[in-house]
């Protein structure tokens, strides 16, 4: 399809992909479509925690010590009588809303560093993608492990670290890809028709974009997951008695070689189904998107 622009040359009107090919859970497969419904299941368990918690996370009860499965108490108790399966669910929160939040700061910034870059080109180019490059040189957990020793631990400091340690990575890919996206017909045409370089960025070069960006938010979503929780377990994240994931994994570890793992078992196989889950359906979307750009 084409549109005649007065005494300029005929043109292909834009195509908008978005999430045309993203929008039935038939792409994912039946594991990502298993894959999906836990992480939904785990969404829905940390909003719903309040409710669904049997008892007080942080009520102690000393005469419940390690006490076994119950009716009462589903899945035991750890070190203290705290019961294991509401500090789980009330532990969903802070474990699934620190990698979201790493997520969508690292992907806006990143998001935007990169369609800038590639759409100025030139020396600003030159110039970020070698930040870009400075950057990488920190990994993710030492930066935060650094920032939380400068400016205290916590749940705040290490998600701003992960944040900034994450940026490159969105910002590399999503560069590359805004390049390929700015030499197709339609960025053209936008321009032949007075369209401003940041109307057409905003409106239709990142909306084409945004699968793939679902795609790198998904993986990185896992990622951050697993760093968060590595920091909380060195002691530098969110702290005791929160019932964070990784505390909980740090607080059983004395306990392990007494007989009594449930409290840093659990957490830690949480953790793993969350990761693996998130990731899952990342590797079905990647699939996805990349047979729908080349076929």
């Amino acid at each position: 399809m084409s549109v005649l622009i007065t005494g300029r040359p005929r043109a292909e009107l834009p195509r908008r992909r978005g999430f045309g090919r993203l929008r039935s859970l038939a792409v994912l497969g039946p594991s990502g479509a298993i894959a999906a419904g836990i992480c939904v299941v785990l969404v829905l368990a940390a909003l719903a925690a309040p409710w669904l918690m049997p008892h007080d996370p942080y009520a102690v009860d000393a005469a419940n010590v390690f006490s076994g499965p119950s009716t009462e108490h589903p899945l035991g108790t750890d070190d203290t009588g705290r019961d294991l399966l509401s500090r789980l669910l009330d532990g969903a929160r802070l474990s699934l809303l620190g990698p979201l939040l790493v997520t969508l700061l690292s992907a806006g910034l990143g998001t935007a560093v990169g369609v800038l870059a590639a759409w100025r080109g030139g020396a600003l180019d030159a110039v970020v993608a070698r930040v870009l490059d400075v950057m990488f040189a920190f990994p993710g957990i030492v930066l935060a492990i650094i920032v939380a020793a400068l400016f205290g631990s916590g749940f705040l400091a290490p998600v701003i670290a992960l944040s900034l340690a994450f940026l490159p990575i969105t910002a590399r890919v999503m560069r590359a890809a805004a390049m390929r996206e700015r030499g197709l017909p339609y960025v053209e045409a936008l321009r032949l028709q007075g369209i401003s370089g940041p109307m057409i960025c905003v409106r239709h070069l990142v909306p084409n974009l945004a699968p793939l960006l679902l795609v790198q938010c998904t993986i990185g979503f896992g990622y951050a997951m697993l760093d968060l929780a590595a920091i909380s377990f060195l002691g530098l994240g969110v702290q005791p008695p929160a019932s964070n994931w990784g505390v909980m994994v740090a607080n059983g570890k004395g306990a392990i070689l007494d007989g009594h793992p449930e409290q840093s078992l659990y957490a830690a196989v949480v953790i793993v189904i969350a990761v693996v889950a998130v990731n899952l359906v990342g590797e079905r979307l990647a699939a996805h998107y990349e047979v729908g750009e080349t076929g």
